[in-house]
């Protein structure tokens, strides 16, 4: 019998077609979030140096092993970091077809024992203030390197970016209308599956800190209508056309705003000023992308408490 088969005008695929086309497909949903799969790699190799170090063999692991090195690990790093480095294990038991260690009831107290020890509330970045914010933008340079910052910094804020988001974006993603602009673009750490997803900026009053003004500048300096909107400029004002890393916005927004304050800070000052001007938290998600509020009442948690507290209203 033939291997390609006709039906109805439709072509039918060879078994080695159907085989290639699976594999493809499983590999794409290994895949996930580019970022999360570097974090799972990078926690699998410490944990195979962790166990080569005890002499305790390899994967898989026993549910004591892995009740041991999460003990261990918990006296080093946050929660954060410990439960991510256990849902890398799990899935590597999955994938390769073996027992979930995470299972067992032993394992499962000394989780509980270790939330209770080191709590399990993520680090915040911290959250500038907007009139402090404006006053650095207005000092950056107008340079080629210093257009591009003033780009990067505010469309990373007024568009709440996460930084691998921010690197990601590209010039025909961007379309300037009446009000401002809309930035199209797809894959966030949100969004797995290829939705295109848009934000807007609008035009500021104030030309120094607009951000639509900062992004046509900016484009303005890269002459093209396709590719990488962020990108390395090297000496002798070079512009090329490689991306910026989420490494350089982090550095970016450190050089200008100053050490305290993380890339993750433009995207928690948005929630966090948005907010207390006013903003319900719709219009806030609407920006964000956040899927639910609990998100937004942790950004803002800390300036309510200093901001709107009875405390101040005892007469004292």
């Amino acid at each position: 019998m033939a291997d390609i088969f006709r039906f109805t005008g439709l072509t039918l695929a060879t078994r080695e077609e159907l085989a290639q086309q699976t594999a493809a497909f499983f590999a794409r949903g290994l895949e996930g979030a580019a970022n999360t799969q570097r974090a799972y790699r990078s926690d699998l190799n410490q944990l195979r140096l962790w166990l080569a170090v005890r002499d305790l063999g390899e994967l898989p692991l026993s549910s004591a092993t892995l009740a041991a090195y999460l003990a261990d690990e918990a006296t080093r790093h946050a929660w954060a970091t410990l439960s991510r480095r256990l849902a890398a294990i799990r899935k590597w038991h999955k994938l390769n077809k073996h027992p979930d260690p995470a299972l067992d009831d032993t394992v499962q107290t000394v989780l509980e024992g270790v939330k209770r020890s080191i709590g399990t509330e993520p680090g915040q970045a911290p959250a500038f203030e907007i009139e402090e914010f404006k006053q650095k933008i207005r000092l950056i340079p107008p340079t080629p390197a210093g257009l591009r910052d003033r780009a990067l910094l505010l469309v990373g804020f007024v568009g709440a970016f996460r930084r691998s988001e921010l690197v990601a974006l590209d010039v025909e993603g961007i379309q300037f209308t009446r009000e401002g602009a809309v930035i199209s673009y797809k894959g966030s750490k949100t969004n797995q599956y290829g939705r295109t997803e848009q934000k807007a900026l609008f035009f500021s009053p104030d030309p120094d800190t607009c951000p639509v003004r900062a992004l046509q500048d900016y484009l303005s300096l890269l002459g093209r209508e396709i590719g990488p909107l962020f990108v390395r400029i090297r000496k002798r004002d070079q512009v090329t056309e490689d991306r910026l890393s989420d490494k350089q916005v982090a550095r970016t927004t450190k050089a200008y705003l100053g050490e305290e304050y993380s890339a993750h800070s433009l995207r928690a000052s948005f929630v966090t000023i948005a907010k207390l001007n006013g903003a319900d938290d719709s219009q806030i998600m609407q920006q964000t992308k956040h899927r639910t509020r609990t998100m937004i009442d942790r950004y803002t948690r800390v300036q309510q408490v200093v901001r709107h507290n009875a405390a101040m209203k005892l007469g004292l």
